[in-house]
């Protein structure tokens, strides 16, 4: 039996006593191990070890038989200007995208919370996008953008003149668009999740203090979001660059310099078996996305504390 101060400490403090600490003895670690084993043994063999062998690439001059050139590959990577327009063009698409899709995401999330019934219907609609597979939909975004496609066709039926949509500035849009649609209902459902767990007591204290809807949204919802709204971030950078296949199918390996993304780049260097550039890239991608979403994390830590 547990004393009364142990439980009053348990509710008040952050730090539970060590009475209430989950811990996992050795019969604990036997009993879970068995299940999670086979997930750790392929994690490790088809993830962890290729990976590893990717790293050893890129300080070599070539895959076979190569010598230990130290970090002169990554330094010719960092003046190739096919690699640096990649980079350039991935983070302006990210920059552009990914908010604008966290934004749409958390708006419609609000919208279908507030529905009186038929919100699981209503949110099936936006999760559509992400079973149809990549390639049912190359056709559909091709006839829609090519320059004698559906949207050309009714924008000339206004008297405006035809718009080279894929092969021009304007191909960035397109990629944007692409990207939330298929992205967008994803993020809801975890601003849903995220809703649902808002206390409903700090809404009704507001409103008793004659708070307004700004009011609550910034000092309510937000800052209650924000474990989720750092997820959804994470996750859309994530998600930022499996956009490449659409635009890849739609555009092929060359495509107009405002849309060459770094997967343009290294499909680009596998394509020529230029391993060790194409290795330096993917390590330098992976270092890059690793420490971004460990400085996420710790902002969120340190913020929700």
């Amino acid at each position: 039996m547990y004393r009364l101060a142990d439980v009053k400490q348990a509710l008040t403090n952050k730090t539970p006593p060590a009475a209430f600490r989950p811990t996992m003895g050795r019969k604990g670690w036997a009993t879970g191990m068995p299940f999670l084993l086979p997930g750790l043994i392929g994690f490790a063999l088809f993830f962890i070890w290729p990976f590893g062998i990717s790293v050893g690439y890129a300080f070599l001059d070539r895959p076979v038989g190569g010598s230990f050139v130290g970090f002169a590959n990554f330094a010719d990577l960092l003046t190739n200007r096919a690699y640096l327009l990649g980079l350039t063009n991935t983070l302006r698409f990210i920059g552009i995208s990914v908010p604008i899709n966290l934004a749409l995401s958390l708006g419609v999330a609000m919208l279908i919370n507030k529905l009186p019934r038929h919100k699981e219907l209503i949110s099936l609609f936006f999760l559509i996008p992400l079973v149809i597979p990549s390639g049912s939909m190359v056709s559909f975004w091709h006839s829609l953008f090519a320059l004698d496609g559906a949207l050309n066709g009714f924008l000339h039926g206004f008297g405006i003149e035809r718009i080279n949509w894929l092969n021009s500035d304007l191909a960035m849009f397109v990629m944007v668009l692409i990207f939330v649609w298929k992205n967008l209902g994803y993020n809801m459902i975890l601003y849903l999740a995220g809703l649902s767990s808002v206390p409903r007591d700090c809404y009704e204290a507001a409103w008793v203090d004659g708070a307004k809807p700004w009011q609550t949204f910034r000092h309510i919802t937000l800052p209650h979001l924000m474990p989720t709204t750092v997820l959804a971030l994470i996750m859309s950078i994530i998600n930022s660059f499996k956009v490449f296949r659409e635009i890849f199918l739609i555009t092929g390996a060359y495509p107009h310099p405002s849309i060459y993304t770094l997967q343009h780049f290294m499909n680009n260097m596998f394509a020529s078996l230029n391993y060790p550039r194409l290795t330096t890239a993917t390590t330098i991608l992976v270092a890059g996305i690793a420490i971004f979403t460990q400085v996420l994390l710790r902002f969120e830590r340190k913020i929700s504390a």
